[in-house]
């Protein structure tokens, strides 16, 4: 008896041991309102936050296994310390993988050449060294040169792998397609096969609305790169998302009760069918907190009536288990006549994240102004945005807003001083970072 009590206690504990690592192994969900006490009797909107957190890695032994291809610009443009900076930051990238992550290197210029086909990384040292014989001349076919890469990610890709191309650039495409459209749709269908694109935009005579495009409908990363000398550390950067992925293929489904309508969602592509509302994140990582935020109409109702605003349903690959996970939330408000309630009952940081989205739309529409030759107008745009967000800023304590409000007062300055390219090209990697709640 006393030997069938040890057993059935060690049973126990290793059962709570296992549920303990599946919880501690899933992607957190938040669904919370801004205003969760609402005004009676009185139609108006408000927002709804779906709020997702990637588990902790415990051991870089644990991380997924990464497919990688670098797509590297060595046209003429990119001639002395760019593409010694390139070379070095691309070296000390590969440097951190392991063996049973695959590689691959292209470079393009005019031609493209596949410098390092796709393999297992068991020889780090012949691959660094095909790297630090890159030399640059030519024009820059760009496109050709992602679909080359895309080719030989596709030798091994792989639903538990993370599928990823890194390509550096920092000129405008001049050979075969060239428009944001063209890679755009290139990017999306990357992203169909699982496939995303991470761009990095060196100096100020690349297209950053062509990388941007590339990247935001591929479900990559964007950075604007001003000096070469920070390309290693962006490299690092970079290499330190790609080997920290927990979850991929995250959709996100929002079903929003009769009654209440659904009206945009702030910062994201998502398709908005009757009261369905589904959008998508390619990837979390490690310990990252990503949203999606969404403005509801909510009618006219009276004191006391608890009303379901929305069902919401995430589903994801999660890349420990390799299982498909699915999670479920609701969010509800109520309704006061009682100002001071409701007032107290504001939630701080889903408001936050509401106004930087919205931030966000001014800092864009001041870009479209911009583009148009409108800088007076782009300046306005951006000065009223800024007393937007200090107004909030101070009203929830907010160092992000704070934040943000700086760079819009930075980007006002900028106009104000004719440097039009170098700060329409910081506000279009800012907004894109603020979109995806990617850090400034």
């Amino acid at each position: 008896m006393k030997a069938i009590r040890i057993l059935t206690a060690a049973a126990v504990v290793l059962s709570l041991t296992l549920v303990a690592s599946v919880e501690a192994s899933q992607v957190g969900l938040s669904v919370e309102m801004s205003n969760p006490l609402l005004k009676a009797q009185k139609k108006q909107t408000t927002f709804l936050k779906v709020g997702l957190t990637g588990f902790k890695i415990k051991s870089a032994k644990t991380r997924a296994p990464v497919n990688i291809t670098l797509v590297l610009d060595k046209s003429g443009s990119m001639q002395g310390t760019k593409i010694d900076e390139a070379r070095r930051g691309a070296i000390e990238a590969i440097n951190r993988l392991g063996v049973n992550d695959i590689v691959s290197v292209v470079t393009y210029d005019s031609t493209v050449e596949v410098l390092v086909p796709a393999t297992k990384l068991t020889d780090k040292a012949s691959v660094c060294q095909k790297i630090a014989q890159i030399q640059a001349g030519g024009r820059t076919a760009l496109f050709a040169g992602v679909s080359k890469g895309a080719a030989e990610l596709r030798k091994f890709r792989d639903k538990d792998r993370v599928n990823r191309i890194v390509l550096l650039s920092d000129g405008k495409a001049n050979i075969g397609a060239s428009s944001p459209t063209e890679l755009g749709a290139l990017g999306a269908s990357l992203k169909k096969e699982g496939i995303t694109v991470s761009t990095m935009g060196l100096g100020l005579d690349y297209n950053e609305d062509l990388m941007l495009q590339l990247a935001s409908r591929s479900g990559g990363n964007h950075i604007f790169v001003e000096d070469a000398e920070h390309l290693a550390g962006i490299f690092k950067d970079e290499f330190n998302t790609v080997l920290s992925v927990v979850a991929q293929e995250v959709a996100v489904q929002i079903d929003v009760k009769k009654n209440i309508r659904p009206v945009r969602v702030l910062g994201r592509e998502a398709e908005i069918n009757g009261q369905q509302v589904i959008t998508e994140i390619s990837q979390l990582y490690s310990g990252q907190d990503q949203y999606v935020v969404l403005e509801v109409e909510v009618p006219a109702t009276p004191v006391g009536a608890a009303t379901q605003v929305a069902t919401v349903q995430v589903t994801y690959d999660n890349m420990l288990t390799k299982a498909t996970d699915k999670l479920t939330g609701t969010a509800s408000v109520n309704f006061s006549d009682d100002d001071k309630a409701i007032a107290s009952q504001l939630n701080p940081q889903v408001l936050e994240a509401s106004v930087l989205l919205l931030a966000n739309e001014q800092n864009k529409l001041a870009t479209i102004l911009g583009d148009k030759g409108d800088l007076a107008g782009a300046q306005r745009c951006l000065d009223a945005n800024t007393r937007f967000l200090k107004k909030y800023a101070a009203e929830l304590n907010s160092d992000e807003l704070r934040l943000y409000y700086t760079q819009n007062a930075r980007h006002a300055e900028l106009f104000k001083n004719g440097q039009y390219n170098v700060g329409r090209k910081q506000m279009r990697s800012d907004q894109f970072k603020a979109d995806t709640q990617r850090g400034y």
